[in-house]
């Protein structure tokens, strides 16, 4: 189990080390998870009893203050209030609240930032006018108001300080801790500015009373007092601009949040009325009328209406509803009217799941952030120890003290650990909620970047692949044998198997209006069928391994079967006491869109595999209609998971598995990354890692490249932030003042605040992503039957929409690592969806979204010192 707790105090990745650390310290704590962005922290418990979890709470909260930073149970604030109908109302309000803290906190830092300017602006007119040529007040224009001017300065900055006081308080807190933060290096360097030009302000003093008025004026051009302010005042800007792109990442929860409806119409007795969705119990009847929200999940019992579901599942289409039907809470009726029986209620409800898995999804820390942790955990001593050595060397070299300080000050505003804490949680919190909005479902940031490294895809045949609801399309009787009879007794059979094939038998001894007679002796054989006594036969419905197991000829039943698994349908046969006396071929059709996904899959480089349990004919058959480029066949249940685990030590990156059922659970949660079906079973999603809302095989490849687009910008922003603070920090110290490169402590606080601002930038570039879409050429016959069906007009245009590939030989790779610099600059040119680099073979073959020149292709390889030509 896990405890949410609100973290306050954290300003950067430091202080979300320092939080981890202080809690993995606690006895009973089994992991820990810190979320900057958030400002949140998940804790599992060892002990999950309700009083060992008491004691470790509060050990938490003891553990965090001691270093330094607030910690508070999440929702222990609500506990005056009392308990809620439903729990529904609880979590909401425990969202509520950190988004109106989280807005408390960006109107404060509006407050603050203004001002600041206020009062910033005029002190940088007064201390810099002079330099630009601007025009000073009159009154500040003699010699002999030097003082005045610089007591003025003094006092402009006074406010500026006072409204950004939670710099210096963290700060210094956090340095007496022994845990310096980024405040720590803000409060240190506008410190350092304020004290050297108030100890300048006494030199201008002394000066004037000596009557040395050239050294009074030399001291006044060295205040300081504008760079203070005006680190501060550069900071809160960045702050405040990250604040508001930071509230952004979260929109895809908040909007989610906010589909949920606030009432519904409870109707009781015959009569309606509307009620707080609170108030609303499983087995109401709740009418829904044209233009309302649905208010909770449950079963049509009464009317139809057109839902729309693109909030939930992202199907843009209105899915008609009709009795027996089952809605979603939070869809929307387009039109018609209709009541339903609610199911599932507050925390229950599809909608109130989604926002936990995205909630915790985003709460969870990807490995690739173990890199940022790390660096993190020294990196503010360590700047401060650079900024240390800075000054000692400027000294030692025999500058002046306002130029040592200059530099030291400049390198303590310059690094910022923000962006290193921010690179990967922004970008995963964004990406899983355009994942959501697109009926993608991540479960942690873990799936997410396995995702982007898979390279096999298993699909499960029957829901998966296949509809799932498959049909007997015919029935073969042995020679005088009665249909109906026969027919009446296989149902009798499989009526109490759960099976898909055998709901199939019995609904179509529905069609046929056969009466059904009860059986005994039930028993069932995995893998291969069932059997029951019924009248005064036992009678046998399974495969052919069943047959052969029990000793049972097929004789020209086998024929039969063969040609229906030729088909692509399963062959179900009959035995009565022994003898096979009839077969029934059993189809399921193929999804439209299977075999576009497979060949989706297959552009973006990954295998895909098929297994089921069906024979191999039948398995064959279906791969014709979706071309999966490898098949296993005749798997039982119990052995898929032993599948995906060879298919996982035998491929290289990472395997996939995609399933519905209850049988696919243990391969789902044995794979790297278990993908399941949206209309599944609930035990197949909560083995699942992934869950795709819409039943669509074409969102597995979407999922994959949301993951890949997800990673892209991780990698990008810590890219990004480790080169600027490994650049940043050396100018700021005066690497390059042999150059003439020297940085202000003005410009090295702009600098620090716009780098935070680009990492949450760029991870909001993912808001705006979207799949690349692959054009199916493949038709399934209107009637579900199987099959490829192509003119020549269509074989061309197949080819002529087919995505495009260019493959160019590469010499010079050498290691793996050439490999990655060769994908990743072929990755990079505009137009290419993908590069597959083999480095045995010297090949890297390109995938193309739009025409790109080969000299380009050639030109990008060449810049990263390799060799390349186009091939043939």
């Amino acid at each position: 189990m896990k405890q949410t707790f609100d973290i306050t105090g954290m300003t950067c990745a430091a202080c979300s080390a320092r939080v981890e650390k202080a809690t993995r310290a606690v006895e009973g704590v089994q992991d820990v998870a810190v979320n900057l962005l958030k400002n949140s922290m998940e804790v599992s418990y060892a002990d999950e009893t309700p009083a060992a979890m008491r004691r470790v709470d509060d050990a938490v909260c003891a553990a965090v203050s001691h270093a330094g930073y607030g910690a508070e149970v999440r929702g222990s604030g609500l506990a005056a209030a009392g308990p809620s109908s439903n729990g529904a109302s609880s979590r909401s309000a425990q969202r509520t609240g950190s988004q109106q803290r989280a807005e408390a906190e960006r109107k404060q830092m509006r407050t603050r930032l203004i001002v600041s300017f206020v009062f910033t602006i005029p002190l940088f007119y007064l201390s810099m006018g002079h330099m630009f040529g601007w025009p000073m007040p009159s009154f500040f224009s003699g010699a002999e108001t030097v003082l005045p001017l610089a007591l003025t300065e003094f006092l402009l900055l006074l406010p500026v300080i006072f409204v950004n006081f939670k710099f210096f308080k963290v700060g210094f807190a956090s340095l007496a801790h022994g845990a310096p933060n980024m405040d720590s290096l803000i409060a240190l360097g506008s410190t350092a500015s304020t004290l050297y030009g108030v100890y300048a302000l006494y030199r201008m003093g002394y000066a004037f009373g000596a009557g040395q008025v050239e050294a009074a004026h030399a001291f006044a051009m060295d205040l300081y007092f504008e760079s203070a302010a005006m680190i501060l005042t550069l900071i809160t800007l960045g702050k405040y601009f990250e604040a508001r792109a930071k509230g952004k990442t979260t929109d895809a929860v908040t909007s989610l949040m906010n589909l949920s409806p606030k009432t519904a119409l409870l109707r009781v007795d015959g009569e309606e009325r509307e009620v707080p969705i609170e108030d609303v119990q499983v087995g109401d009847e709740l009418v829904v009328r044209t233009g309302a929200s649905v208010p909770v999940d449950g079963v049509v019992i009464e009317g139809s209406a057109a839902v729309d579901e693109s909030a939930i599942t992202g199907e843009s289409v209105p899915v008609e509803k009709n009795a027996g039907d089952r809605v979603i809470g939070a869809t929307v009726s387009r039109s018609g009217w209709m009541v339903l029986r609610a199911e599932h209620v507050g925390e229950d409800t599809a909608l109130a799941g989604i926002i936990r898995m995205v909630d915790e999804a985003t709460s969870s820390k990807a490995p690739i952030e173990k890199i940022a942790d790390k660096v993190s955990g020294v990196f503010v001593p360590v700047v401060m120890v650079v900024a240390l050595v800075a000054f000692c060397v400027w000294i030692a070299m025999g500058a002046g003290l306002e130029t040592a300080l200059a530099r030291a000050i400049s390198v303590l505003v310059i690094s910022c650990p923000c962006a290193l804490g921010l690179a990967t949680p922004t970008a995963i919190m964004v990406g899983t909620g355009r994942g959501a909005r697109s009926g993608i479902l991540v479960k942690s940031a873990e799936a997410l970047q396995a995702a982007h490294d898979v390279k096999t895809v298993v699909l499960d045949k029957t829901g998966t692949i296949t509809q799932g609801h498959p049909s007997v399309v015919s029935f073969m009787c042995a020679e005088g044998a009665d249909e109906r009879g026969l027919v009446a007794s296989a149902a009798a059979v499989e009526r109490y198997s759960e099976h898909p094939l055998a709901k199939a038998l019995v609904d179509y001894a529905g069609e046929q209006e056969v009466a059904i007679p009860e059986a005994r002796e039930f028993s069932q054989v995995e893998g291969g069928g069932v059997s029951a006594v019924v009248g005064s036969s036992r009678y046998m419905v399974g495969n052919a391994r069943l047959m052969e197991s029990c000793g049972v000829a097929l004789d020209g039943f086998a024929l039969m079967g063969e040609r229906a698994a030729d088909e692509g349908a399963t062959p179900l046969f009959v035995a009565k006491d022994g003898s096979v006396v009839g077969m029934a071929a059993v189809a399921d059709a193929v999804k439209p869109t299977s075999a576009q996904a497979v060949k989706a899959l297959s552009a973006m480089g990954i295998a895909t595999v098929m297994m089921t349990g069906d024979g191999e004919r039948t398995a064959l058959a279906v791969q014709k209609a979706c071309p999966v480029d490898r098949v296993i066949a005749g798997v039982l249940p119990a052995d898929k998971e032993r599948e995906v685990a060879c298919l996982a030590e035998g491929n290289p990156g990472t395997v996939a598995m995609v399933g519905d059922g209850i049988n696919d659970a243990p391969a789902l949660a044995r794979a790297d990354v278990g993908i399941a079906i949206g209309a599944g079973t609930d035990i197949a999603m909560d083995a699942a890692d992934m869950v795709l809302m819409r039943s669509d095989l074409l969102d597995v490849a979407r999922a994959i490249q949301l993951s890949r687009a997800t990673m892209r910008i991780i990698k990008q922003n810590l890219f990004w932030a480790l080169v600027y603070n490994a650049a940043c920090i050396p100018v700021a110290a005066g690497a390059l003042a042999w150059a003439g490169v020297m940085l202000s402590p003005m410009i090295a606080a702009a600098a620090m605040s716009l780098s935070s601002v680009c990492v949450v930038s760029n991870a909001l570039r993912l808001r705006r992503w979207k799949p690349v879409e692959y054009l199916a050429h493949d038709e399934i016959g209107a009637d579900g039957t199987l099959g490829r069906r192509q003119n020549d007009e269509e074989v061309e245009n197949d080819e002529k929409e087919k995505p495009m590939e260019k493959t160019l030989h590469v010499e010079g790779m050498m290691c793996p690592r050439c490999v990655a610099h060769v994908k990743k600059a072929l990755e990079e040119v505009p137009g290419v969806e993908c590069a597959d680099v083999d480095l045995d073979a010297k090949r890297a073959v390109v995938t193309l979204s739009e025409d790109v020149a080969d000299e380009t292709l050639i030109e990008a390889v060449v810049k990263e010192d390799y060799e390349a030509s186009m091939e043939a």
